[in-house]
């Protein structure tokens, strides 16, 4: 995005949880300020923006994008700028048409389709309303925190203020995006739409990762080729959309792909299948293993014969773990530093952190 100028991540998650990605991130564009934002609660997306309003008008932005943490797209942010800048409303949000018959679990915009003014906003209505949803990916002009605050007078008897004359959520009480700030806009007719034809998903669960892993590998096929795996001499077997990380080394006899992102550091050995799976950094899968529809963690290690196994991901945005006290049939995960003996049949499993599994197991949760 032009004139980008600065990050912000916004969360109540401890420190230590971003820190190594910053550091990375801080490498990777050195000319990019990129931070983390700390709440003392969950204050909600609104409530979050609003509390940390004056770290993020410091610089004097003329305008905010907000992107939810848990949706995955081509992000079409320049295209949503230039939309922005020719209508005079507050927001726009980016909307994307899903079925029918799953259009009221997201939030449904009812738009004037000559100028794509939203006059009606629902989050998760008990009818339909609309096919097109929103896609969690917002551009505000720095106006709307005047909309937050008035947002908050709304709710004056939720909120306090500490000995520093600061305002303060109390327990229970958070000022949501979408339901308090987003339904009053549209009210006001200060809210447009911009429609992407992308694809766009949820990631509600970890599980979620490997199909939305496999929409951006299609999407990279397509716009930097050259940044996947090529099937060549003295190479292993690539089919469809694979990324093999230039350090990781892998058997000239495995078969890789499609649906494949491979980490730093993995060794793969000779005679392995890997199929619609990610393996993060550090990884050892010894020969004849088969990795399908699994997600690999850091630092484990997969014995030769072993099989790796999850079911593929539904279609739909499910985010349940369990139905009827059984585990849902799912993507395969393995934790950190786990290991998988020789000959062991891992099928519908989640692993935790620092196991070692000297037996097969199916739908169960290892912990």
């Amino acid at each position: 995005v032009e004139d980008l100028k600065e990050i912000l991540l916004i969360g109540f998650f401890e420190d230590s949880v971003f820190s190594s990605f910053l550091q990375d991130a801080a490498r990777e564009y050195p000319n990019l300020h990129i931070r983390y934002l700390r709440e003392y609660q969950s204050l909600g997306t609104a409530g979050g923006l609003y509390h940390f309003r004056d770290e993020i008008l410091r610089g004097n932005p003329g305008q905010v994008f907000v992107l939810h943490a848990d949706v995955a797209c081509t992000f079409p942010l320049q295209a949503m700028k230039k939309a922005h800048e020719g209508h005079r409303g507050l927001c726009t949000i980016l909307g994307t048409k899903v079925p029918r018959e799953s259009a009221n679990n997201f939030g449904c915009l009812v738009a004037k389709p000559d100028t794509n003014e939203v006059l009606h906003y629902v989050e998760k209505p008990e009818t339909f309303i609309s096919n097109l949803i929103s896609c969690g990916v917002y551009l505000f002009d720095c106006a709307i925190f005047d909309e937050i605050r008035k947002s908050l007078e709304n709710k004056k008897g939720n909120v306090e203020t500490d000995i520093y004359g600061r305002e303060v959520f109390q327990d229970g009480n958070k000022l949501r995006l979408e339901q308090d700030l987003l339904r009053p806009l549209a009210q006001a007719r200060k809210l447009f739409v911009y429609e992407t034809k992308d694809f766009w998903r949820q990631i509600k669960t970890a599980g979620s990762a490997v199909p939305v892993n496999g929409l951006y590998l299609e999407q990279i096929m397509h716009t930097n080729p050259e940044k996947l795996a090529k099937n060549m001499a003295g190479g292993p077997e690539i089919v469809g959309a694979v990324y093999i990380h230039p350090t990781a080394q892998v058997d000239p006899k495995a078969k890789l792909g499609p649906n494949v992102s491979i980490g730093p550091n993995v060794y793969i050995g000779k005679g392995a299948r890997v199929r619609d799976a990610i393996v993060l950094d550090n990884v050892d899968i010894k020969q004849n293993a088969c990795i399908l529809h699994a997600i690999v963690g850091w630092s484990s290690k997969i014995g030769c014969w072993s099989r790796i196994e999850g079911t593929p991901a539904p279609a739909h945005n499910s985010t349940a773990v369990t139905k009827n006290g059984l585990k849902i049939q799912s993507v395969t995960i393995l934790g950190k530093e786990v290991v998988v003996k020789d000959e062991i049949i891992i099928r519908n499993c989640i692993v935790l952190p620092h196991k070692e599994l000297k037996q097969s197991c199916e739908n169960e949760i290892v912990m």
